[in-house]
């Protein structure tokens, strides 16, 4: 294993399989925050040099946290398909990319191998790839999780009906849920981030969900974000719960900064498969988000892209129906501008569906980073070209419970309709019923939450 190379006369040497990995990595804030960013461009290249050079292998060997000390790393190393493992170890991460991109690649063939890998790999050839290359992968893969529907076949795009309420105030939150509806957001999940975290709230809520769904049969599954120990005393009292939720990280210290571990989303799970609303199989969702390990003092000196890729493997083993990255949400500390909130989201998108998950995208920023809704829009562009699963659905992109911005109900839309996409069959179907679309296109019906309450 070389850790040096010469460039331009100079040459650079790195200590650990792990500074290669940070210094390689694209120019992030976060990263240079930590104290791990490459120091000049030179330097960059360099890294990606020496990384293009490593074997999977060394990858293999060199977690970002050793096994030992992190259930992380023993969750997603116990997962790895050994014999798999043993076919591939010795390609170069060079190699690695040569063969995602090679059009004789096919989806099937991705599928076989990311048994084989870990995540440092994943993390790994990312780092070699343009964001053309990102696209280019990630379109090729396709991963399909079924909770009251199956997301992610072909030719589908889909949307989080997100209807945050400043106050939880219920009628706010079923108007805002009403016209999402009405343009066809919510056939991923309706989704709210609660205000009130308590039981008693969680509880409330989700009965006025299933209500509502119920009352009006539509083909999707619901669920209130709050903590996940919340949604189980919830689901013990008798809430109709669909999707269970908890944000997570790429390692252990991350996790218990969060407030559970393994043991816990596993338990949430076996809950929600024996108590739930959702048929399943797959009834777990996850968010994620690059620098919320540093945020914690949980990052062991590793990129924050790196600990990004742990938080996919640490998910998998959980088979949810959904994950996605808020990929602007903590701010320019660890994405500083558009053009690493762009970079982020096409590196997180890639993967999480390498690793095997249902990956979709909260395309979002705040107000005090430098980026605009234009680049928001580009990003969104770049991400349903490269068959991003799902992304978030607000009034006007605008939370005003969260204070922060992203995509609202016309973006998927207008996705939709230029890229020749439609929502998930059956509630494709359901708009059809309610005569918000036709043969595919939303018709002059949409956007009218009235037809809720005629």
């Amino acid at each position: 294993m070389i850790l040096k190379t010469s460039l331009f006369g100079k040459v650079y040497a790195f200590q650990s399989v792990m500074e290669v990995m940070a210094k390689a990595n694209e120019e992030k804030s976060g990263d240079r925050l930590a104290g791990v960013a490459a120091n000049s461009a030179e330097e960059r290249v360099a890294a990606k040099v020496v990384l293009a050079q490593l074997q999977l292998k060394d990858l293999f060997n060199n977690p970002a946290v050793p096994y030992e000390k992190d259930e992380v790393t023993r969750i997603i190393v116990d997962q790895v398909n050994l014999r798999i493992y043993e076919s591939i170890k010795n390609w170069t991460v060079e190699e690695f990319r040569e063969w995602l991109l090679d059009t004789n690649t096919t989806d099937f063939n991705i599928k076989h191998i990311s048994r084989g890998l870990t995540v440092e790999m994943i993390a790994a050839v990312t780092k070699l790839m343009s964001n053309l290359d990102l696209v280019v992968a990630a379109k090729k893969i396709h991963i399909e999780k079924t909770a009251n529907t199956t997301i992610g076949r072909a030719g589908t795009f889909s949307a989080r009906l997100q209807p945050n309420h400043p106050t939880d105030d219920p009628d706010g939150i079923m108007a805002s849920l009403m016209e999402g509806l009405s343009y066809g957001i919510g056939d991923a999940v309706i989704g709210l981030n609660p205000v009130d975290d308590s039981t008693e709230s969680v509880k409330r809520v989700l009965h006025r969900f299933e209500e509502f769904r119920s009352e009006w049969d539509i083909p999707t599954q619901t669920c209130v974000l709050a903590h996940v120990k919340t949604q189980m005393e919830a689901m013990k009292q008798g809430a109709p719960t669909g999707l269970v939720f908890q944000s997570i990280a790429g390692s252990e210290k991350g996790n218990t900064a969060f407030g559970f571990d393994g043991g816990t989303i596993s338990d949430a799970n076996q809950m929600a498969l024996e108590t739930g609303m959702a048929a399943g199989p797959n009834v777990m969702y996850f968010e994620t988000g690059q620098g919320s390990e540093l945020s914690s003092d949980a990052h062991y000196g590793c990129d924050q892209l790196t600990m990004e890729a742990r938080c996919y493997g640490f998910a998998k083993k959980y088979d949810p129906f959904l994950v996605n990255t808020v990929v602007g949400f903590i701010g320019p500390e660890y994405l500083y501008d558009s053009k690493q909130v762009i970079r982020a989201g096409l590196e997180d998108h890639f993967m999480g569906k390498l690793t095997g998950i249902s990956m979709g995208v909260d395309v979002c920023y705040t107000n005090h980073m430098k980026t605009d809704q234009n680049d928001i829009e580009n990003l969104s562009v770049l991400l349903t070209a490269a068959g991003c699963t799902y992304i978030m659905g607000i009034p006007h992109g605008d939370d005003v419970m969260l204070n922060y911005q992203t995509t609202g109900y016309h973006e998927t839309a207008t996705l939709r309709d230029t890229f020749g996409l439609k929502p998930i069959s059956e509630f494709d179907q359901w708009m059809e019923k309610m005569g918000l679309s036709e043969n595919g296109k939303l018709t002059s019906r949409a956007g009218d939450a009235s037809i809720f309450l005629k």
